[in-house]
């Protein structure tokens, strides 16, 4: 089966081409360097990160390049409050950046350009826009894209190109051509960044650097382009009129967006005063917490915060983690023969599998796709309470849930991680409850399970042994 993504430039489903077989190269716009990312900037991240993980799982080579604007107004305007250099601001926020994200379990760019370190090419760029004749300088340094040169301006965003005229600001630059020109070289102001140019002491507008920086790293058209939805206009709208007149080709192949965190369904966002820091979130949430909930309804939904719905997606990741830490231990003690139970096993697994790949291969939907995992957790728990197990299938099972576990990004069995620690743990209470009830130290069997229950932790007792899980 093939996959099938929504192209937000065609507005509708299409069947995934790549322009080298085999192979994906994706550009997802990464963060202005100049606070820390809230809840809504990660959301692209971990999508976009399960996209390409999904396509790894498919067999396809991925290029995953994701930029760092690292030249900015809105840098500088915090390097003057802080008596920094813009530079330095920028360092720490993407420092910063790789701190909060890792703990999300975001695998690393191919490439991560920043503005700072492709300025030549930002001003190869814009000088072949002017001798193309879709850009124009200022006598005072600046460079302007000429929007109407441009015949297909509007195709990604649906607007029409009178009407965004009709509310056009007239009077931000009375230099300009036409109002609607944006800008792709700035003249220096005093106190700012600069880099030399043809025209000038300047810097980048912001539109130009995904243009260069991805056709440096990807080619003139590579497969997918991808954002949150606030980046559709003008951000993207103007990348593509950007690149598509420097080439006559397209840029993208499909654009990808993804849809707003809502607060009391108003869109998160830094402006509007809503938003709640990704770290402050990971104070209160393990990461695969926050993860899971972003996964959790279809990238291209809105998704709603509150923290009872965090702690409803903590509650169904304990379940996944049972299931997987039930399978994993049963393996120790399985001598079981294959027969009936077995064979029904491995035609679930078969369903599962074929039920996850339906669902994600339909525009990556993860609803549909951990629906499928939770499917797993109940057969497995299903099989273990048998009374024998084999363990070749047992093995079928955790590498189908490994498999799967990948794809969001969850990892249940890290090694040397706080959970490995904590199993073992476990195991040593276990043995020291199951040897005072031999004992018949039966007070100390029941403080060992009640002092646990205290700590959020239930024992359960059944034919094959005491299992552990954590309560809510």
């Amino acid at each position: 089966m093939s996959i099938k993504l929504y192209n937000t430039l065609t507005r509708s489903k299409e069947t995934f081409q790549p322009v080298h077989e085999g192979e994906v190269r994706m550009y997802v716009c990464g963060p202005t360097t100049y606070n820390y990312i809230h809840l809504g900037n990660a959301r692209p991240i971990v999508v976009f990160d399960t996209v390409r993980r999904y396509f790894t799982y498919r067999g396809y080579r991925v290029t995953y390049v994701s930029n760092f604007t690292d030249v900015d107004d809105k840098i500088i305007n915090r390097s003057h409050e802080e008596g920094k250099t813009a530079a330095e601001v920028a360092q720490f926020y993407i420092d910063a950046f790789f701190e909060d994200t890792g703990k999300l379990n975001i695998l690393p760019a191919d490439k991560n350009p920043r503005v700072s370190e492709h300025m030549q090419e930002i001003i190869n760029f814009v000088q072949e826009l002017i001798d193309a004749g879709y850009a124009y300088a200022l006598d005072n340094g600046d460079v302007y894209f000429a929007v109407r040169k441009y015949e297909d301006y509007g195709q990604l965003s649906g607007r029409n190109i009178d009407e965004l005229m009709a509310g056009a600001r007239v009077d931000v630059d009375e230099k300009k051509h036409d109002p609607l020109d944006f800008a792709l070289w700035k003249s220096a102001k005093p106190g700012e960044p600069a880099w030399e140019s043809p025209w000038g002491q300047g810097r980048p507008g912001w539109h130009i650097e995904c243009s260069a920086m991805s056709r440096a790293y990807l080619g003139q058209t590579f497969d997918i382009h991808g954002g949150g939805q606030d980046l559709i206009f003008p951000h993207h709208e103007n990348e593509i009129a950007q690149s598509c007149s420097a080439s006559h080709a397209p840029m993208a192949r499909y654009w990808m967006h993804n849809g707003f965190i809502t607060i009391n369904e108003e869109k998160m966002s830094k402006s509007l005063g809503n938003f709640f820091l990704l770290r402050e979130i990971l104070d209160k949430f393990p990461g695969d917490v926050v993860r899971y909930y972003l996964l959790s309804v279809h990238y291209r939904s809105p998704l709603d915060f509150d923290d009872a719905k965090i702690e409803a997606a903590a509650r169904g990741l304990d379940r996944l983690k049972n299931a997987y830490h039930n399978l994993v231990a049963a393996q120790a003690t399985a001598d079981g023969g294959a027969g009936a139970p077995e064979a029904t096993l491995r035609r679930q697994l078969a369903e599962v599998k074929t039920n996850f790949e339906a669902g994600m291969d339909d525009d990556f939907n993860t609803a549909l796709g951990l629906s499928a995992l939770f499917d797993l957790a109940r057969d497995v728990n299903t099989y273990l309470r048998e009374e024998d197990h084999e363990k070749a299938a047992l093995k079928e099972a955790q590498d189908l849930f490994d498999s799967l576990l990948y794809v969001f990004g969850l990892d249940f069995e890290a090694p040397g991680t706080d959970d490995a620690l904590a199993d073992d743990l476990m195991a040593l209470l276990i043995d020291l409850r199951a040897q005072a009830r031999a004992d018949k130290q039966f007070a100390l069997a029941d403080a060992i399970r009640d002092r646990l229950k205290d700590l959020g932790i239930v024992l359960e007792d059944g034919k094959n042994g005491t299992t552990w899980k954590q309560a809510h």
